[in-house]
């Protein structure tokens, strides 16, 4: 069954996106930042030190607060009923504008990713034409110029024969391949002669 919707990896993507729309966008970024002025950056060391609240976590908060409203006597002279009842229902707002950006981030990043690649190889299909024979030589520096960015640098080719740490020649092949000397067999010993 189709669903007519376009395939997200093949489909091509030729849009434009003026300068005004995205001073528009810029601008919406910068109308959130004013709407989070509480906002904050954390270190490493930070934010492994806090709790992060899952599922479980936050039907306990939900529920701690239900009990702190009925029992206030309960709670420190430091907190109140409302701030604890504020602070639950700041970090259900936070998720869910969480929630909205992470989807968002991820649809900017592969919309990124995507016509940063079809730029590159449009451009590569450029170098390629420059270099052609028919392109004529008015466009050899343009050519030049092109393959100083994108040429590959080749790299040297390694010794089969590695040199010794300690800088001693290496025997020669000759020297390596010479047969063990034999050893000579020891004359034989003259039995004494009898006294007369």
């Amino acid at each position: 069954m189709s669903t007519n919707q376009p395939n997200s990896t093949t489909s091509p993507i030729n849009p434009t996106l003026s300068t005004a729309a995205q001073d528009a966008v810029m601008t919406a970024i910068t109308t959130i930042r004013q709407n989070l002025p509480f906002l904050t950056d954390l270190t490493t060391t930070g934010r492994k030190s806090l709790s992060k609240l899952g599922d479980k976590t936050h039907a306990f908060v939900k529920k701690a607060v239900d009990i702190a409203a009925q029992h206030p006597q309960i709670l420190p002279a430091s907190h109140s009923v409302d701030d604890i009842r504020n602070s639950a229902q700041l970090f259900q707002s936070m998720s869910t504008i969480r929630l909205a950006l992470e989807q968002l981030n991820n649809q900017v990043n592969d919309t990124t990713i995507k016509v940063g690649n079809e730029a590159y190889t449009l451009a590569r299909a450029v170098y390629a034409a420059t270099k052609s024979p028919l392109a004529g030589p008015n466009l050899a520096t343009a050519a030049d110029n092109l393959g100083k960015r994108y040429g590959r640098k080749t790299r040297p080719a390694k010794s089969e024969t590695p040199a010794p740490a300690n800088g001693a020649p290496q025997p020669s092949s000759a020297s390596s391949m010479a047969p063990p000397a034999t050893q000579s067999t020891p004359p034989a010993s003259t039995p004494p002669q009898p006294h007369a």
